[in-house]
């Protein structure tokens, strides 16, 4: 049986490196892209020997990504498994404070670099039996988040593509799943808050808010590849959030005001 591959986005570190180790413990060969080489040959040294290559991307550059295909393209024979459409930024605050390159580059990021990832794999995709787009939404995708809207209007996108996709590709054999993580401590959090002697996770922390560990990103992402539901809420916080988006609307939006209480608390990973 030919070995199955994983292309990554974002895989410089946090929850695409986590996910790269954990597939590539499992057999498989990945793929692992960004922007940062010094993350991406860290990522890399995670992985055995012979089963990665790492790719320079910048996902909002539609020529990079058709180049870098064809360089993965090259290493597995013609085969992508699984696209972890993965990369994003995040960056927040009241909206009328945000800067106007912040707000154009989380859109370009965190949706349109997405949909070009989905573009640019599709002919890999089809062409590989019981094929997967796997997408990175987030919890912050189930219910708005205040001081962070801009990042969570981009989930919400992200969260729609992967429930059409799943319709729309499906006679092509391709699946389309979705990770819906709450805060993952990853270093967007482990940075100290401005003004403060607290880091973004002690925050979180002392005001009773879940953050999960790293490992846990690597089981989920495995259990929504290999599993029948579309979105795969990760940890306690995100079930809770889901569970409540369905059944209890007018208690979720009052946590969600406690939540925005807490303030100071901005990551790209809620």
């Amino acid at each position: 049986m030919a070995q199955k591959s994983i292309f990554i986005t974002g895989g410089a570190s946090g929850l695409g490196r986590e996910v790269g180790r954990y597939f590539g413990e499992r057999g498989w060969f990945v793929g692992l892209a960004d922007i940062n080489a010094e993350g991406l040959a860290e990522s890399a040294a995670l992985i055995p020997e012979g089963q990665s290559s790492t790719h320079m991307l910048d996902v909002t550059n539609r020529e990079q990504w058709k180049s870098v295909v064809a360089e993965f393209a090259e290493k597995t024979g013609g085969t992508m498994h699984v696209l972890f459409n993965n990369a994003g930024i995040g960056s927040g605050g009241p909206i009328q404070d945000m800067l106007d390159e912040d707000i154009d580059k989380q859109i370009a990021v965190n949706f349109t670099g997405v949909l070009n990832g989905t573009r640019a794999c599709f002919e890999m995709l089809k062409n590989t039996e019981d094929s997967c787009i796997l997408y990175t939404a987030s919890a912050a995708g189930i219910y708005g988040v205040a001081d962070l809207s801009v990042y969570s209007a981009t989930k919400f996108a992200v969260r729609g593509l992967a429930e059409a996709h799943d319709i729309e590709l499906r006679k092509h054999g391709i699946r389309s799943r979705s990770l819906m993580p709450g805060f993952i401590d990853t270093a967007i959090i482990g940075e100290v808050i401005e003004g403060t002697n607290q880091t973004g996770k002690q925050r979180l922390e002392s005001a009773g808010v879940e953050v999960s560990p790293i490992e846990i990103i690597g089981p989920a992402a495995w259990e929504a590849v290999h599993g029948d539901k579309v979105h795969t809420p990760v940890n306690k916080m995100a079930k809770q959030l889901w569970f409540a988006s369905r059944w209890m609307r007018g208690r979720l939006r009052k946590q969600q005001v406690e939540l925005a209480n807490i303030g100071d608390v901005v990551g790209g990973n809620l």
